[in-house]
Order: structure tokens, then C-alpha cells, then sequence
């Protein structure tokens, strides 16, 4: 098993914190009204989007894809009731170069959907439905392609991941 650590230090300044990882990096954590940083709970998007792209760029590398541009945007809905949980996010790739394979990037995000990105497996264990979309752009004039992969979560099952192919949820190609 593998131990991972952070500490938060109050700044004494309204509720700013600087926060230090195991790996030996600061990031500063503040609230609105001094917003000197991100908020904590914003910090579980970034994650999110990290770890998938992490998985998703490496995977079309190894694939070969020719990608000109990556992106991964993760909005979430979040309770007004307290405690203020996330109960929905929206993963969505977007994905540029002149012949990008639609398969293969769907494979990319199954994969790190449903295998290898820590962050999603442990929030669509808890409170959040993530439904994880793509967006491709080619060539100039090209309509894009999108789609819907997957959703994952409410209350999975993280150990039941890569074990089972998820029941992809085709949106198809819109062009």
C-alpha cells in the first residue's frame, strides 16, 4: 500500500492555507473573499482533469495518434445543502489533430474511466455520476465528432474496476 500526504498551514489571513504535498510542492488555498488561490473543493476537478488527461495523452501516444491539441474540462454540479457534495460532473475531451482516430479515443477514456485514473474511481464511488464525453476536431471544414463513452458512479465500486467492460453509453458521432 501506498502512502500519500499533504499538510495545510493557516496563513492567518482569513481562511488562506498553504498547502504542501508529499511530492514537495505549495499551493496556496483561500476562500472568496481574499481569493488569493482555488478553493479545496475546486482542487477535486483539477485532479480529475489531470489524472484523465495524464491517462488519455498517454494512451493515444502509445496508439500513435497524431494530436496537435488536448484538452479536459470538468464541470461538476454541486448541493446547495450542506455538506456541500458534488453529485454531478462532466469530463469532456477535446481533442485536435488532422486524423485523429474516434476509436481510439473512446478506448483512451474507457480505459482511464474505468481502469486507471485514481481520482474518478474515488469520486464516482461516493456522490458523482461522471458521465465522460469526447470531442474531436480535424481538418479545417471537418465537422467535429463527439460523443458520450461512459458514466460512471454513483457509488461504485472501485474494486470492481477494469475487471468488466462498462456498458458504453454511444452517443454516436454528430457531424
Amino acid at each position: 500500500m501506498t502512502v500519500k500526504t499533504s499538510t495545510a498551514s493557516y496563513d492567518g489571513t482569513g481562511l488562506r492555507f498553504t498547502a504542501r504535498t508529499g511530492s514537495g510542492h505549495e499551493i496556496i488555498l483561500d476562500d472568496s473573499a481574499s481569493n488569493k488561490g482555488p478553493r479545496p473543493v475546486e482542487m477535486l476537478l483539477v485532479g480529475q482533469a489531470g489524472c484523465t488527461g495524464m491517462d488519455v495523452i498517454s494512451i493515444l501516444q502509445k496508439k500513435r495518434q497524431n494530436v496537435t491539441h488536448y484538452e479536459v474540462s470538468v464541470t461538476a454540479d454541486q448541493r446547495d445543502d450542506q455538506p456541500a457534495v458534488f453529485t454531478r460532473a462532466d469530463v469532456v475531451h477535446v481533442v485536435e489533430g488532422p486524423a485523429v482516430d474516434e476509436v481510439a479515443v473512446r478506448r483512451a477514456i474507457e480505459l482511464s474511466a474505468t481502469k486507471y485514473c485514481s481520482v474518478a474511481a474515488m469520486l464516482s464511488a461516493g456522490t458523482v455520476e461522471i458521465h465522460h464525453r469526447y470531442r474531436i476536431l480535424g481538418s479545417a471544414g471537418v465537422a467535429p465528432i463527439e460523443g458520450e463513452v461512459l458514466v460512471t458512479g454513483p457509488h461504485a465500486d472501485p474494486d470492481a474496476m477494469g475487471r468488466t467492460q462498462p456498458a458504453a453509453a454511444a452517443t454516436g458521432s454528430v457531424g
